[in-house]
Order: C-alpha cells, then structure tokens, then sequence
C-alpha cells in the first residue's frame, strides 16, 4: 500500500499549486481521503478531507476558500488545489487515508503517504 504525493514547490505569494496523491496496491475508494501540513518546528496539522463517495469536504479555518480537495476514482487520485498561496502555507503536506468514509482527521488516518514540500516566498 502506497500513497504517491507529488506537485510541491517553490512559488511566490499568490500563486497556486496542485498537489495529487496516487493511490497503489489497493484502492481507497470506499475511504476518506485528506491532506495534512507539517511546518518546520511545528505540529502536524489537518488541512482538508473529502468523503469517500466525494460527497461532502471539510476543511481548515486557515484554507477554507482557497484550497479545494477533490478525487478521481478511475485515476485512484486525490488532489488538494491550493489558491492564493500565503507565506503560512509553507509547509511539508501529505496525504492520508482514513478508517472510515465520511471523513479524516489526525485521529482517524490509517496509511501516510510521504510528504511533498511547499515553499511560499514574498
């Protein structure tokens, strides 16, 4: 089982970036699937998740309306399109699957993908 991250990167203020996650050696489509942050000297921190069927999206206070999260079940792929960057927005993000359908948290994750690298410059 493994979770690919890709799509990181070195943008400016403002820009955007679309992060994909690909899915092998099983499917997740009957699982949550999110996206979570890591900045340096920092906790590890939720930023959005998307049901199994797509249905419904939750996402943190600090990217509510800028980032979308979304899946394509034929490509076994989920992405995190990330808006209107901010220097905040630095950070390590991964991707991860959840126990359960409706949705994922810190709590409820059950496999990690490896991290890709988002830098935010001014």
């Amino acid at each position: 089982v493994q979770l690919q991250a890709s799509g990181g990167g070195l943008v400016q203020a403002g820009d955007s970036l679309r992060l994909s996650c690909v899915a092998s050696g099983r499917t997740f489509s009957n699982n949550a699937m999110g996206w979570f942050r890591q900045a340096p000297g920092k906790e590890r921190e939720f930023v959005a998740a998307i049901s199994w069927n797509g249905g419904r999206t939750v996402y943190a206070d600090s990217v509510k309306g800028r980032f979308a999260i979304s899946r394509v079940y034929a490509e076994n792929t989920v992405y995190l399109q990330m808006n209107s960057l901010k220097l905040e927005d630095t950070a390590t993000y991964y991707c991860a699957s959840g126990r359960s359908a409706g949705g994922v948290s810190l709590e409820t994750v059950a496999f990690w993908g490896q991290g890709t690298l988002v830098t935010v410059s001014s």
